[in-house]
């Protein structure tokens, strides 16, 4: 289910991320109503929250949503964001983010214009047969980095992370929280950080060698070569240690 059309659309530079608030986020007044069209009084205070849930009409709620949260997103960091509070800085109802987003993790991605949210991604990886997770795990990575629209996305956010201390933190955590997080808790046992984590490491190395310095001849392998050559060491990364 998609909301209104108003977003906030988001200029990624690695030396200097931006937020450009769409023309049409901006309130318009209805003739003699004296009322914009989210229902705000023309004179300048809101007449009260938003109804919770589905707006009734063209409002500009999901604009202030993305703009509030990312600048919580960036300001205290992905743990420092609650969903309440950016609905109480963006003026709505919080379950008008929920109606929108879905979760916080929903709302991360589309704050920082990733058409394909990571933590979705990998709740879907997670949910097939043990057996194939190496392999699902590696073509999940390819098919969303080498999207024409989302691997850009998600390579601006990378090389913004390189320049900028807060969006490296930012994206640290949302890492650790979850993705390592939720491969933690699907493998399970005492070893389970330590076996996410190297699984993470290996994901990692090919993101940054494939697509950010396209080093050779990884990066001109393809999908199945990938996948052939770096399932292995994955699985044995994500495999519980045999007792001697």
């Amino acid at each position: 289910m998609t909301g209104p059309s108003h977003r906030a659309r988001l200029d990624f530079n690695p030396d200097e991320l931006t937020v450009a608030r769409s023309s049409e986020g901006r309130r318009a007044v209805n003739g003699r109503g004296g009322r914009a069209v989210d229902g705000t009084p023309s004179g300048g205070q809101p007449a009260g929250r938003r109804g919770r849930g589905r707006p009734a009409g063209p409002t500009t709620a999901r604009a202030d949503i993305l703009a509030a949260a990312r600048r919580g997103f960036l300001e205290r960091g992905y743990a420092g964001v609650t969903m309440r509070a950016v609905a109480a800085e963006a003026g709505v109802d919080p379950a008008l983010i929920s109606y929108h987003f879905g979760s916080k993790s929903g709302l991360f991605g589309a704050a920082l214009g990733l058409e394909a949210n990571p933590p979705e991604v990998l709740a879907a990886v997670l949910a097939g047969p043990a057996e194939g997770l190496p392999e699902r795990l590696l073509g999940a990575v390819l098919d969303v980095w080498e999207h024409p629209q989302r691997g850009l996305a998600l390579r601006r956010l990378a090389e913004g992370a390189l320049g900028d201390p807060d969006v490296a933190r930012l994206f640290r955590e949302m890492l650790h929280r979850e993705m390592v997080g939720r491969i933690v808790a699907h493998l399970g046992g005492r070893d389970a950080t330590r076996r996410a984590s190297a699984a993470a490491v290996q994901l990692a190395g090919l993101i940054f060698l494939r697509y950010l310095l396209r080093v050779e001849p990884l990066a001109s392998a393809s999908r199945e070569e990938v996948i052939r050559e770096l399932s292995p060491t994955l699985r044995l990364a994500l495999s519980r240690p045999r007792r001697a």
